[in-house]
């Protein structure tokens, strides 16, 4: 296996640090649009890491990297305005793909998180090719979560709700987002998505329908509130279930600093011209922050990506039950060097990469994780010294 993995911020850069203790690949080329950051995530890690510059939102200069090193697995850990390129230059060059969030939707035209990509299943599948999308944490784990259950734990689903939620503190910061700003005001202030057996889906007003949620591990109680995501467009088109939703404990706070960007304009990616420069807001925002991946060693707390599950059991009885995984901040950066929410999501796709390189995992075609049997990514999960566990409720 040989792995380009695009984008050397905090997410690719936690997943180098993850892989460089696995054999199971040959190469891999860590490319950015800024040398020094492939340069930096690449560095004490042995001779099987190669730093590269590139554009993602070059198809042609994606395809002409992996042609260069023979690439047989495209990794892509940048934002997701950049999926398409990415995704079709994966193709271009014969490559497999896997990425961490889908293509974007479009509010008001009824495209939806994903839909670019699922349009072009059939032309994977012919090509006996392998576009693996949302195997991050959430999106990623938290379908896993959702197929073991209806496999494993459940004979009939009423609701499948991604609940999300942490303790997290940042030292010296009175607002300091831990993963990217610019994902989160697209994933918090676009419509939520819900799905539902009798009506497909459809959309909510942000932030609405708040539930204070329990999460395990010390960590508590947190509000939490519908926001779109890909879980909701993934879930239901391989896992049986009456409803599927998902909710983030952002927190007052943070919601309302979202909303005042929303109500300044500065959410927006279209570009604006000032003193003779066109710079997008939402870039302008994400520039004034502190960068997620520096803020580890301030970071304290546990962040908990989980996937919460109710109806009745194989016996006929009703059943809740909780599926999470937890990870310490302080265990995350003794061991790897990486904040833990960086290091969550970026865990994933890398086990995903072992499970495909051994055989564990095939499929052609655009899937999610949910398409693929949960145990092996489980229990391989376990292997790479971060277990999930399970609540009865």
């Amino acid at each position: 296996m040989r792995v380009l993995l695009v984008g050397a911020g905090g997410v690719g850069s936690a997943a180098v640090a993850i892989a460089a203790r696995r054999t199971f690949f040959e190469t891999m080329v860590v490319a950015d649009h800024d040398p020094v950051r492939a340069d930096r995530a690449v560095a004490a890690h042995g001779d099987r890491f190669v730093a590269a510059q590139v554009d993602a939102s070059s198809v042609d200069a994606v395809t002409a990297l992996c042609r260069e090193h023979r690439i047989t697995h495209v990794l892509n850990a940048v934002d997701p305005r950049f999926v398409m390129p990415i995704f079709n230059g994966a193709f271009a060059a014969g490559a497999d793909y896997l990425d961490m969030a889908m293509s974007l939707s479009h509010a008001g035209t009824g495209v939806k998180l994903g839909d670019e990509q699922f349009a072009l299943a059939d032309t994977w599948s012919a090509a006996g090719r392998l576009a693996l999308c949302g195997i991050g944490v959430e999106p990623g784990l938290s379908d896993v979560f959702a197929r073991y259950a209806a496999d494993e734990l459940f004979s009939e689903i009423d609701e499948i709700g991604v609940r999300d939620g942490a303790n997290l503190t940042v030292d010296g910061y009175d607002f300091a987002p831990s993963f990217s700003i610019w994902t989160t005001i697209e994933e918090c202030l676009n419509p939520p998505v819900v799905w539902e057996r009798d009506r497909g889906w459809f959309t909510t007003e942000p932030f609405s329908e708040p539930e204070v949620f329990h999460f395990p591990e010390g960590i508590g109680p947190v509000e939490c509130v519908n926001v779109e995501h890909e879980e909701v467009l993934l879930i239901p088109r391989w896992v049986k279930a009456r409803r599927v939703t998902f909710k983030y404990g952002l927190g007052d706070e943070f919601i309302e600093v979202l909303k005042t960007l929303h109500k300044l304009g500065l959410d927006a990616v279209s570009p604006v011209r000032v003193r003779g420069v066109e710079v997008s807001p939402r870039d302008v925002v994400a520039a004034s922050l502190p960068d997620p991946a520096t803020l580890g060693a301030r970071m304290r707390g546990k962040t908990c990506a989980g996937t919460w599950v109710r109806g009745l059991g194989p016996d006929g009885q009703p059943r809740e039950v909780y599926l999470y995984h937890v990870v310490d901040n302080e265990w995350s950066m003794r061991e790897y060097g990486h904040q833990a929410v960086v290091w969550q999501t970026a865990v994933n796709p890398v086990v995903a990469l072992e499970l495909l390189a051994s055989g564990a995992w095939t499929g052609v075609g655009v899937l999610g994780p949910e398409a693929l049997p949960p145990l092996p990514f489980l229990d391989l999960l376990n292997g790479y010294g971060s277990p999930w566990a399970m609540e009865e409720r």
